[in-house]
């Protein structure tokens, strides 16, 4: 039985490639599973350099392209839908760039193991360095390794 995370992960690792030779940053992958048919979400942004917004025809370019690849090569089981859309407000960080990008930017953070009984901080991204991050929360330097973050996307 495959489970949704290494889907997810298979996906991104087949696909990430493909996306930015269009032009696009591939900022996260959502797999939802279902008994009939699973959903596929591809969420994309352009480079921080292109800066601008994601419109409907960006999604449209990178679904044909996405979905002749995943025709190809098949790495999801069963059937599914493809959705793909722009990231939203509430945007995943899932690489070092992505903090990069949002220092000084407000956003949530799940460990993976709760360290001294917690797991979830809220807080302005003050720095992001090769090892991780660094966040003020509540007055108070937070700083956390890559490694530990287990979600992490900017909040309102």
């Amino acid at each position: 039985m495959t489970t949704s995370g290494s889907v997810r992960e298979r996906v991104i690792d087949l696909t990430e490639p493909l996306i930015e030779q269009l032009g696009y940053e591939l900022v996260d992958i959502e797999w939802v599973a279902a008994a009939r048919s699973g959903v596929l979400r591809f969420f994309i942004d352009h480079p921080v350099e292109h800066g601008g917004h994601i419109g409907i025809e960006d999604c449209e370019k990178v679904s044909r392209e996405v979905s002749a690849l995943l025709d190809v090569e098949d790495p999801v089981p069963g059937a599914y839908s493809l959705e793909v859309s722009s990231p939203g407000f509430d945007r995943v960080l899932r690489k070092p760039a992505h903090f990069a990008r949002f220092v000084g930017s407000r956003i949530w953070v799940e460990l993976q193991v709760a360290r001294a009984g917690r797991r979830r901080y809220t807080g302005t991204l003050a720095e992001q360095t090769d090892a991780g991050i660094r966040l003020e929360v509540d007055g108070q330097p937070v700083s956390i390794g890559f490694a530990e973050i287990g979600k992490a996307r900017v909040v309102a």
